[in-house]
């Protein structure tokens, strides 16, 4: 299937009204209207976006951190991420600043992989996901009381896809990041 994209039909957002406010992400009824001109409204919740990065140490490894997420009740698996929570930080800033406090590395090199929507069903946050090479240690500064518990691991990518297929790796933007900082560092393999 070739050719230009169809236009899409107009649906206008009119406002939001505040439902609640919270420290990070805020809960309110939008308003639209359709094609037709027709209003109808959806729960959205408004997010100030994130950045994630894939630390590769070599091509054939990936360094994961493994945290427990209340909002699943349960430990994951995943690329060091934060919340863009600082005011006016470039995207760059944030993704070195999480590197460094959640995996006590820094990153010679940074690229950006891509910018993700995680659950535009309900949420307006956007993720840029990078990928992180050329690494050296730094001290760590966890924040929270979950990155206190935080450990690292580093796992050749077979592993990875082993722990995606038996369904231990579920954190889309992990799967996300891995795979395309995998096309990355192949693509500069064969280039170089």
């Amino acid at each position: 299937m070739t050719g230009a994209i169809e236009p899409e039909p107009t649906f206008r957002h009119v406002g939001d009204q505040l439902i609640h406010r919270g420290f990070i992400v805020s809960t309110v009824k939008a308003t639209f209207t359709d094609p037709n001109g027709d209003r109808f409204e959806r729960d959205v919740v408004r997010h100030p976006g994130a950045v994630a990065v894939v630390p590769m140490p070599d091509a054939a490894s990936v360094l994961l951190v493994r945290q427990f997420r209340p909002a699943v009740d349960r430990w994951l698996f995943e690329v060091p991420a934060g919340t863009r929570d600082v005011d006016g930080e470039p995207l760059e800033t944030t993704a070195h600043r999480e590197l460094a406090e959640e995996l006590g590395r820094a990153a010679g090199r940074l690229q950006l992989l891509t910018h993700c929507l995680n659950t535009p069903g309900f949420c307006d946050e956007v993720t840029t996901v990078f990928l992180a090479t050329d690494l050296h240690p730094v001290p760590t500064n966890r924040q929270g009381l979950e990155e206190g518990f935080m450990s690292i691991e580093e796992m050749t990518l077979t592993r990875f896809d082993d722990l995606v297929d038996d369904g231990t790796i579920v954190d889309a933007v992990t799967i996300l990041g891995v795979a395309l900082a995998r096309r990355r560092r192949q693509g500069s393999d064969r280039a170089g």
